[in-house]
């Protein structure tokens, strides 16, 4: 499965935020999560980060470890190819 997920820090951003973030991908890749981009955004959100997990308990996973520092809003993301009830995007 697809996964967005956007993401707002909350605080300022140390060597040691970015220090667990960098052990939480390690716990990621384990729970076979593995990352299709990550991007500095401007605006509301500070990183939109695109991933894929095989369940959505598994994204979950993902943005309950950073929920001490982050806000993260994380959607499920679908091939617009795929179609729809009212035919293909």
């Amino acid at each position: 499965m697809l996964f967005i997920a956007l993401v707002k820090f909350r605080g300022t951003l140390s060597e040691e935020v970015v220090g667990r973030n960098l052990a939480d991908i390690e716990l990621d890749t384990d729970s076979q999560v593995r990352y299709v981009g990550a991007y500095w955004t401007l605006g509301r959100y500070d990183n939109v980060i695109i991933f894929e997990a095989p369940d959505e308990k598994t994204a979950m996973e993902m943005a309950l470890r950073r929920a001490d520092r982050m806000e993260i809003e994380t959607l499920v993301a679908l091939p617009a190819d795929a179609g729809s009830p009212t035919g293909p995007a």
